[in-house]
């Protein structure tokens, strides 16, 4: 810790304080380097140890962003390199968001040794905004999801039984039995602390979104909360140059450079897929089926079979030249800007949703889990994607996926589409670091630093 900066009277410290998943380090990481690219801000990045070990390469050193490190219990069956939700065994979620709570004494400390300004934390985590109000430290809420089912959880719980007044848009009965149905303790508990920590926010929420997308739900959601609802995003990983000479993306890129301009798809279903096999397989046989060329990403899982594997090797065998395979993780934000790439086969991930979007490809939406059907959906009503619809059982459709794929990409019978993202890539990069302005106003009334 940089101590004379932290002394300094003018210096504005600020406790960032995520959530374990990737997505949340990586959207934390992001408001941080904004912040801390203004004068006279010292951000405090609190994490742990193996989460932070994986940000790192991301950020380039310096005084103004330092790393704290949180120690969660750890046993034999729950060791420290399985405290974050990357490539964590389903099963032991439970595991983590406990292991996480009992951190909270370990958290009171850093709070009381750091004494910041602001604390920023997530959503899963309410009893650090009460940590913080203990020792009179603000605490506001940003979360790193998209904003309509936000709005959409809190309608239900304010006005049960009422139309949902922002949107028609409709689920599909697959997701409908998922969400209506009675959810275990520990899924019950999460809930639980995802409401008390947006209501415990002090007067403002801050999203990871952006008014030409997202404003009407923002709006809504800012009336239901009874809190200003502020949109910092979209912020999203942006590479550096310098970066492209590692050997992943150079195989990539090779690749790439030899295909036609927007005539190729990336594939990606998030950084921890919830896809079954029967879901792969035919988004697989979807992408073949389609005569574009894609790179599909494929995640290691260590319980896949290997009768799986070979079956969908072959299958991908089928695109020929067509074809890449990227094995584990790929440098997705990378391999959006490039010039060959027509569309984005995706999950809808909120963080895959803004990355697609700032760097103007269409999405072509798979949701999976979660948030993503409602981001399939926001995509789909702001016209800068299609979704592909399950059939009546709620099954993925290799024809629906193959015929959005050739409309987007291999006939470009959907220019529009194309033309609305590009036109939203432009409004975000014109606006620049001018997206946390409003933020930068809530700090200096909550810190008392002018």
């Amino acid at each position: 810790m940089d101590a004379h900066q932290a002394s300094d009277p003018t210096t504005t410290t600020i406790l960032m304080f995520p959530w374990l998943g990737y997505g949340h380090l990586s959207a934390y990481l992001e408001l941080s380097k904004a912040l801390s690219s203004r004068k006279n801000f010292l951000i405090y990045f609190c994490s742990t140890p193996v989460n932070l070990d994986s940000i790192k390469p991301k950020l380039i050193p310096s005084p103004s962003i330092q790393f704290v490190e949180l120690h969660l219990p750890s046993s034999p069956e729950f060791p420290p390199h399985l405290h974050t939700t990357n490539a964590l065994p389903l099963h032991l979620t439970p595991a983590l968001h406990q292991a996480f709570a009992a951190a909270a004494p370990l958290f009171e400390t850093i709070l009381k040794t750091l004494s910041p300004h602001l604390l920023i934390y997530d959503c899963f985590q309410s009893w650090a905004p009460r940590l913080a109000s203990s020792l009179n430290i603000p605490a506001i809420n940003f979360n790193t999801s998209g904003t309509s089912l936000i709005s959409y959880a809190f309608h239900s719980v304010h006005r049960p039984g009422s139309k949902f007044p922002i949107s028609d848009f409709v689920l599909h009965n697959h997701w409908n039995s998922k969400y209506n149905s009675t959810l275990p303790e520990h899924a019950h508990c999460v809930k639980e602390a995802f409401f008390e920590c947006l209501n415990t926010s002090r007067d403002v929420i801050l999203i990871n979104s952006f008014k030409e997308v997202e404003g009407e739900y923002m709006d809504y959601l800012s009336l239901l909360l009874k809190k200003k609802v502020i949109p910092v995003g979209p912020l999203v990983y942006e590479p550096n140059e310098k970066d492209e000479e590692d050997e992943d993306y150079s195989r990539i890129k090779n690749w790439l450079d030899k295909k036609e301009a927007l005539s190729t798809v990336l594939a990606s279903l998030g950084s921890e897929s919830y896809a079954s096999e029967e879901e792969k397989e035919e988004i697989v046989k979807g992408l073949v089926e389609s005569g574009a060329n894609f790179i599909w990403v494929e995640r290691i899982n260590q319980k896949e079979d290997e009768e799986q594997q070979i079956k969908r090797r072959e299958l991908l065998e089928k695109g020929g030249e067509r074809a890449m395979v990227v094995k584990g993780w790929a440098p997705q934000g990378k391999i959006l800007k490039h010039g060959s790439i027509g569309g984005f086969v995706s999950h809808c991930g909120w963080n895959s949703v803004l990355e697609s979007t700032v760097s103007g490809v269409p999405i072509i939406g798979v949701p999976l889990f979660g948030d993503q059907p409602f981001n399939a959906g926001v995509v789909e009503e702001a016209g800068i994607g299609v979704e592909a619809k399950r059939d009546p059982d709620g099954k993925i459709q290799r024809q629906e996926v193959a015929k959005l794929i050739k409309e987007v990409v291999v006939e470009k019978s959907r220019e529009e589409i194309r033309m609305r993202v590009r036109e939203m890539s432009e409004i975000v990069k014109r606006r620049g670091d001018e997206k946390i302005e409003e933020l930068l106003t809530q700090i200096s009334r909550l810190s008392n630093i002018s």
